[in-house]
């Protein structure tokens, strides 16, 4: 098992946003979190992904009780074992971008060389060789994207959290980062955790999870 969760509640101002929520996510996944807006999504995916804590409940990944951890140690963790890609892909617009990709890495304290060689590899994988030394502002907004998955995976995450990840793309690029998606689940097992608005992407997960007023209506 991946990620699963007990009973995960959280509140804002008095507001219960998440009112006990169980799931389970098996290794290799690629599983859609749907549902309206204000119904939860975004609060769900940022305690998944350890951004956030959970008033309540437990949150295992990789058969680790994150909840249980300090903060200093889930810092570490999340390094080490998860990745990110949101829908603005957060790049740093003085860097280019192999060492947009390279900056888990340095925060991980990991090997220089051997991670720029990763990274190259990651980017040749992606489509991107050719774009190594261009800053964000001289890539295309898929080109871009695909340059913040790349970051996502230096650190050869268990995991990746991706919170509308084609919401700022064309339908060109959209369908362009969903068939990368699954070329990487299928080649490396990556699992996948994805909110999105987007029904040919969650359509095609192996696991749609809905969530609605706080709680998991329904997977399939």
């Amino acid at each position: 098992m991946m990620v699963k969760t007990n009973n995960i509640e959280k509140s804002y101002n008095g507001l219960r946003v998440l009112k006990g929520v169980n799931l389970e996510i098996e290794v290799g996944q690629i599983v859609s979190i749907v549902g309206a807006s204000g119904a939860g999504k975004s609060t769900l995916l940022h305690i998944l992904g350890t951004l956030d804590s959970p008033d309540n409940g437990e949150l295992w990944i990789n058969n680790i009780d994150v909840t249980k951890l300090s903060q200093k140690k889930i810092a570490h963790f999340r390094n080490q074992n998860i990745g990110f890609v949101f829908q603005f892909h957060h790049l740093l617009p003085e860097f280019n971008a192999i060492e947009n990709v390279l900056i888990p890495a340095m925060i991980g304290n990991k090997n220089g060389q051997n991670k720029t060689t990763k990274a190259k590899e990651i980017l040749d994988y992606l489509g991107l060789i050719d774009r190594l030394d261009h800053k964000p502002s001289e890539l295309s907004g898929g080109e871009q994207q695909r340059v913040a998955i790349a970051r996502a995976l230096i650190n050869e995450p268990k995991v990746i959290f991706a919170d509308e990840p084609t919401g700022n793309l064309d339908s060109e690029n959209s369908n362009e980062i969903l068939n990368l998606f699954f070329d990487l689940s299928n080649s490396f097992n990556q699992t996948f955790v994805i909110v999105t608005h987007n029904k040919d992407l969650a359509n095609k997960a192996d696991v749609i999870l809905t969530i609605n007023d706080g709680v998991i209506e329904n997977d399939y």
